[in-house]
């Protein structure tokens, strides 16, 4: 999948308080405002999933269907034409032009005063570049919305909705990096991936002065359906209050919800194929866990060679995410990408989830624009098909996941070959407040293991350049083409920090 360009099934909807839409050369008359309220989208997916699947139009005239990047760049939307704009409102909401492949037509409403009235399609919303002007009612791709984030007098753009369920935000200071999902289905099966889209979106007009918006999204595909409210909180985190209403039509034994997208190219654990000039490339480098025990786990991303799909089995999961840990412009080099500005995406449980699984898929890439990681929550039993499920967590669009910080964390994973190049040598740093008590006469105790190999050394010291401390673990593969380790640092019975745990292929 490209990453940002989310290709995706295409999208439109005939349901409900819209019709059939027209041809762009000959545009239907305005549909007149219907009634809305808090059930009124999850009532429209609950209806929907009771027809048949029905693949939606996708077409577009010349040249739209035929554009390259660069063209469709070229087409802007005119901020004047944004909606809210002059009202006195902190948000305003700006829409993308369908074309390139982002052929869906999304449906779009503004919701008030207890009614929706769709947002109509203008040429003059936009100015062409390197196509001409279209005509008719060619319809929307998606939006974006404005908010004063980072000043006061100027709106900033903090969160877009563009292509199949995909979605992404910012906090105060950031620029985009992973993405969220509203459903994931049958991510890394052979017979290949299911991608949900949102048909139709209904924008709650802000009341001036608020620092709040409420969007809600209708979700359609050939297994089911599903009705989305986003209460969306911009500020130094960016909250999305998420609830969810799911409807299949066919029993989903692979459904991933609550699922992050992101790109990992390498870093210094996982960089032997990459001759770069940069010290690392990615928008997260680990995937963070606070399981329904209690436990802090941090799991190190990698690039792999082979698809490689990892599950953490929980009851009642605290919180998953996919993080960046690294802030430092050091720790990238790269002027233009920022790599160290990117959010982290942390996913907050609301209410008890059950027993399931986080799952994290890693798919090989070799280029910087793939979002080629995965993770989401997926449930112990199946969705029914006819049946009802409902699912509310809180999106953290972030520099680190909120609460107190009791473990100390990991620092950096680094890899390689041992100093007698027979085995492979991982060193890790931790650092935290937990730590800083300790002395290097009087280390923390070491818990390591390996699931198949033999550790041939497992070592602590001090690490005062990062005020913490660093492990190394030396490492026989036994020509073992896959091994699962694990470590932590202990004082009694007492974890001081989380539980690193790393997944090593032969490459």
């Amino acid at each position: 999948m490209l990453r940002r360009m989310f290709l995706g099934a295409s999208a439109s909807l005939p349901l409900l308080a819209v019709a059939d839409h027209a041809s762009a050369a000959d545009p239907a008359p305005a549909p007149a405002p219907s009634p809305f309220d808090s059930a009124t989208v999850r009532n429209m997916a609950r209806q929907l999933a009771l027809q048949p699947y029905k693949a939606p139009q996708d077409t577009l005239p010349a040249p739209f269907k035929n554009l390259d990047f660069s063209a469709y760049q070229g087409i802007r939307f005119v901020p004047a034409k944004a909606q809210w704009h002059g009202q006195g409102r902190k948000f305003t909401a700006e829409f993308f032009h369908r074309g390139y492949i982002y052929h869906d037509r999304v449906d779009i409403f503004e919701v008030a005063d207890g009614k929706a009235e769709p947002i109509r399609y203008s040429p003059d919303m936009f100015t062409f570049d390197k196509v001409p002007p279209a005509t008719g009612d060619m319809g929307f791709a998606g939006f974006r919305i404005h908010y004063p984030l980072n000043h006061a007098d100027e709106a900033d753009e903090v969160c877009a909705f563009l292509g199949a369920s995909y979605f992404r935000a910012v906090a105060k200071g950031q620029g985009y990096g992973l993405s969220a999902r509203g459903l994931a289905i049958k991510t890394a099966d052979s017979a290949g991936e299911e991608f949900p889209v949102f048909r139709s979106f209904w924008l709650e007009r802000p009341a001036p002065g608020a620092d709040i918006i409420v969007i809600h999204a209708l979700l359609d595909s050939p297994s089911t359906t599903a009705a989305f409210r986003f209460t969306i909180r911009p500020g130094e985190d960016t909250i999305f209050d998420t609830e969810t209403a799911t409807y299949p039509r066919v029993d989903i034994t692979e459904a991933g919800l609550a699922p992050l997208t992101s790109m990992f190219l390498f870093d210094a654990n996982d960089r032997v194929r990459f001759d770069d000039w940069r010290a690392a490339v990615h928008d997260s480098d680990g995937l963070q866990l606070h399981t329904g025990h209690d436990d802090a786990i941090w799991r190190p991303l990698a690039n792999p060679h082979d698809l490689q799909v990892s599950s953490f089995e929980d009851a009642g999961p605290r919180g998953y995410g996919l993080m960046q840990r690294k802030r430092a412009f050091v720790d990238y080099q790269d002027l233009e990408s920022r790599y160290e500005q990117r959010p982290s995406l942390w996913v907050e449980p609301i209410g008890d989830w059950g027993k399931g699984v986080v799952e994290l898929v890693e798919i090989p890439s070799d280029r910087e624009v793939n979002d080629n990681m995965v993770a989401f929550w997926r449930p112990h039993d199946p969705l029914h098909a006819k049946g009802e499920y409902l699912l509310n967590y809180r999106l953290h669009w972030c520099w680190a996941p909120p609460g107190v910080v009791k473990l100390a964390q990991t620092m950096q994973t680094r890899c390689g070959l041992s100093f007698d190049q027979k085995h492979r040598q991982f060193i890790v740093d931790f650092v935290g407040d937990s730590l800083k008590a300790l002395k290097a006469d009087a280390p923390p105790t070491l818990d390591a293991g390996a699931n198949k190999g033999k550790i041939v050394s497992a070592v602590t010291q001090s690490n005062p350049e990062v005020h913490g401390w660093r492990v190394s673990i030396e490492l026989d593969t036994q020509d073992n083409k896959l091994v699962e380790l694990h470590a932590r640092l202990m004082q009694g019975d007492q974890p001081l920090t989380e539980t690193w745990v790393y997944r090593w292929t032969q490459g």
